[in-house]
């Protein structure tokens, strides 16, 4: 049986963790994992999570199943924390085990009402989105997005190629801080693609893992929201690994908006039944903080002032980056990092300079050059900056 297995290619990412991991160099930088790291380069524990999870600890009382669709609080806290005050009836949300859960969960729900549908995703995009719809069978398409000369949003190229999506065709979107690029949509963008999704009939489908890493929280939904208020129908996966720092927790949410109360009941049900094939009952524990966060005045606050501060510190490193490689570079040419929003920009390195990143200064990125703006080494910009010229860019 197993001898017919073949061998897998490697994550790219996990592979770079290790060796990172192996370097014995002092001074070595790592920018290629996604997780948020402060100035001491750790990624802490938010403290309204931490004072949610000690109050979950003093008043939990058993350790038995939540409900198959997951805990109810959290699931409608999460919408509307995401889709603000859009009707709840037309809405069917899921626990789900990390906002990949969420997206593996949405697709296999798509799979199920029409295993032909066609999947539509940036070019680039977070390479699990491709690997997802692989493993589910699912034909794929790529639509231009990313201009690698301007390092901006090619939207002229990304509307000519979505014009060519049909009726019941999905639309994979990032909600904010693209990955791997931080080019984003404006709100006037995001409108126009509703427009075609109402005049087209195709289905968007919203990756929303970063909510508030952007320009803000409720900023970062307004495209979102501004769909939702257009189009009759639509998908988001929610990810809470970013914003609540929930990484190893796995916490995250799957939402269909639906035409109908009815057709939401429909939806809803359907993804009960497939949490219970794919893992049976949710995790709560995540959950539960979560929800005692969004729910309690005082810990939201405190969690949101938290985020804000995680959110200006990648924009002063952003702009403090732009800056050494103005003054490096003795142009403007990296502008576009203090443009960006997010954790991820690429910085426009072939794979030979970021080799050349990794084996002569000890800095480490993925080979598309995305890199971790979190990662960066506030006291240490102008090295990295002699360290990009150096090697060419």
């Amino acid at each position: 049986m197993f001898s017919k297995l073949t061998a897998q290619a490697p994550d790219k990412i996990i592979a770079l963790i290790a060796q990172f991991a192996a370097d014995p160099r002092g001074g070595k930088v790592d920018l290629g994992v996604g997780v948020y790291k402060d100035a001491e380069g750790k990624t802490p524990i938010v403290r309204a999570i931490k004072t949610a999870e000690q109050r979950h600890w003093e008043t939990e009382t058993t350790k038995t199943y939540k409900a198959l669709i997951g805990d109810g609080v959290f699931i409608g806290a999460m919408r509307e924390l995401v889709l603000g005050e859009i009707e709840p009836g037309r809405v069917a949300g899921a626990q789900s085990v990390g906002g990949t859960g969420a997206i593996y969960t949405l697709l296999d729900l798509v799979r199920m009402a029409d295993p032909n549908v066609t999947i539509w995703m940036s070019d680039p995009t977070w390479p699990n989105h491709a690997a997802i719809v692989k493993h589910l069978g699912l034909a794929a398409r790529n639509y231009r997005y990313f201009d690698a000369a301007t390092r901006e949003v090619d939207f002229e190229a990304m509307r000519a190629d979505l014009a060519a999506a049909g009726p019941g065709d999905i639309i994979l979107l990032h909600g904010c801080c693209h990955n791997p690029t931080g080019a984003n949509l404006t709100l006037a963008q995001w409108e126009e693609i509703a427009e075609m999704a109402v005049a087209q009939g195709f289905l968007p489908f919203v990756d929303f893992a970063y909510q508030g890493f952007g320009d803000g929280l409720e900023a970062d939904a307004a495209g979102v929201r501004a769909m939702a208020a257009r189009v009759p129908q639509m998908m988001i996966a929610a990810s809470c690994s970013k914003n609540f720092g929930l990484y190893r927790d796995r916490v995250g949410a799957a939402m269909v908006l639906c035409q109908s109360p009815a057709t939401a009941r429909m939806a809803r049900d359907t993804m009960e039944t497939l949490n219970r094939v794919h893992f049976s009952f949710p995790p709560d524990h995540g959950a539960a903080l979560v929800s005692g966060v969004l729910t309690d005045d005082a810990l939201r606050a405190g969690w949101m002032a938290e985020l804000e501060g995680m959110r200006l510190r990648m924009l002063k490193l952003r702009e403090g980056l732009a800056d050494a490689l103005r003054r490096e570079a003795n142009d403007d040419r990296f502008d576009f990092l203090a443009r960006h929003r997010g954790m991820f920009s690429r910085l426009g390195a072939s794979p030979e300079q970021v080799e050349r990143l990794r084996a002569e200064h000890g800095i480490y990125m993925v080979g598309d050059s995305r890199m971790n703006i979190a990662g960066l080494p506030e006291d240490r910009l102008g090295d990295l900056a002699r360290a990009f010229i150096s090697v060419g860019l």
